[in-house]
């Protein structure tokens, strides 16, 4: 079993810190003469205490802090780490490194034998910082890089052209997004500040969106804020039994191990709440993209003049062995029926439409029209073409013809009829429309 992929997180327009300057962050003073018991309980407790009471973004911050204070890495190293994206050190990397700035022991022997003697444990104690930390800095160092790059040619564009792009409109529905969360972060905070008065209808975030003009753009981004923490709380509900880590690698068993510790202090119940909240969200989000799609207006047809529809239709102008004319092919467009002649084929054509446009009305869809090289809106049934024994005779009769001999011209040649398929070519005249 594997711990569950995690989208790209966007920032929220929240504090820095949910209680701001009343926070008395643990320390480690001490800790050398402690039990390994002790220092255990200890880090499990810091460990849920900055998970608790820190906005994951500002916990990502002690990642570059950490790599400086560790000189084993380089400026551009350190650069690149911090324009990865934050998802990729994940909160723990943040936690694990604010943890040993502070002054948190690492693999410390007393932790270890006390983790060995525990039940029900799997695997070795390994120190967060190695196995876990500088694994999470390599991989957002090489995406960080890629990120580089791509600002490294944008600066290079932008010196071409002596200015600074504006906002887009991606950059502006962002900044409303993330005004609109505000009150939402209020009432999730306080769910922290008091989990017991915390009421989940204290805030109808429907009508919120109402009220800040969410639109279908803004409900996207909103979910993709809080996508992340709904998908640990989830996947908390579905943390695998202790005989079900023990068949896990121990990196795997240690990533769902980290992710009990973060929410040890709080009961089923109390999660249960903070699901139903995040749903919520969700839920409210779904609402107004759903409610964009009914109420969208359809996509007004384009409507194209007829010389515009067929500018490309490649047909034969004249023909000088049968003394013949092209007629104006935008008259083709809302035609019943259109007369052809190929001059290679001796084959003289017939189109009928099948939705006529007798009042010429000229409305969407009827009569004949041009796609490309090709007639189309024609019934293929009684749409044909017959070969000409005698061309210049028929066709002479056929310029001659009027309506009442035009409905019988077809019959009267006595050849095989076959089906057309809307194809003009080069070689063909076209004759006559009505």
């Amino acid at each position: 079993m594997a711990m569950p992929k995690t989208k790209r997180k966007k920032a929220r327009a929240a504090p820095r810190i949910q209680r701001g300057s009343k926070l008395k962050e643990p320390t480690w003073d001490g800790w050398e003469e402690w039990t390994g018991e002790a220092i255990h309980r200890h880090r499990r407790y810091v460990h849920s205490w900055y998970y608790e009471h820190f906005k994951s973004a500002d916990l990502y911050t002690n990642v570059p802090k950490w790599m400086e204070k560790d000189g084993s890495y380089t400026k551009e190293e350190i650069r690149c780490v911090k324009v990865a994206p934050n998802s990729i050190l994940s909160i723990t990397g943040g936690i694990v490194a604010r943890m040993d700035l502070q002054g948190a022991p690492r693999l410390n022997k007393k932790e270890a034998e006390h983790w060995d003697s525990l039940p029900g444990t799997s695997g070795e104690l390994t120190c967060g910082v190695d196995s876990f930390l500088r694994k999470k800095i390599k991989a957002a160092i090489l995406e960080g890089s890629k990120v580089v790059e791509e600002k490294a040619e944008e600066e290079k564009e932008l010196k071409k052209v002596g200015a600074r792009p504006a906002l887009t409109i991606q950059d502006r529905i962002l900044l409303q997004a993330q005004e609109a969360c505000e009150a939402i972060d209020l009432w999730l905070d306080g769910f922290i500040e008091s989990v017991d008065d915390f009421k989940l209808d204290s805030l109808d975030i429907s009508t919120h969106f109402i009220t800040h003009k969410v639109s279908q753009a803004h409900a996207r981004k909103i979910k993709d804020m809080y996508s992340l923490e709904l998908q640990e709380i989830v996947a908390w509900h579905n943390i695998p039994t202790a005989g079900q880590l023990k068949k896990l690698s121990e990196h795997d068993a240690d990533m769902w191990e980290q992710l009990r510790e973060g929410y040890s202090h709080r009961s089923k119940k109390q999660m249960a709440t903070l699901l139903k909240a995040y749903e919520k969200i969700m839920s409210s989000c779904d609402m107004v993209i759903e409610s964009a799609k009914v109420t969208r207006k359809p996509r007004k047809t384009k409507i194209y003049s007829a010389e515009k529809l067929v500018q490309k239709l490649k047909f034969k102008i004249k023909d000088e062995k049968y003394s013949l004319v092209s007629i104006n092919p935008a008259d083709i467009i809302y035609a019943s029926e259109l007369w052809v002649f190929n001059t290679k084929t001796r084959k003289l054509g017939k189109y009928v439409a099948d939705a006529p446009d007798p009042l010429k009305a000229q409305r969407p869809g009827s009569g004949l029209q041009v796609k490309g090289t090709t007639i189309t809106g024609f019934i293929e049934e009684e749409s044909i073409q017959k070969t000409m024994r005698k061309p210049e005779e028929q066709l002479k009769e056929f310029k001659n013809a009027g309506k009442v001999a035009l409905r019988k011209f077809m019959e009267d040649i006595k050849t095989t009829d076959t089906k057309l398929n809307g194809r003009i070519n080069a070689e063909t005249i076209l004759l006559k429309v009505t």
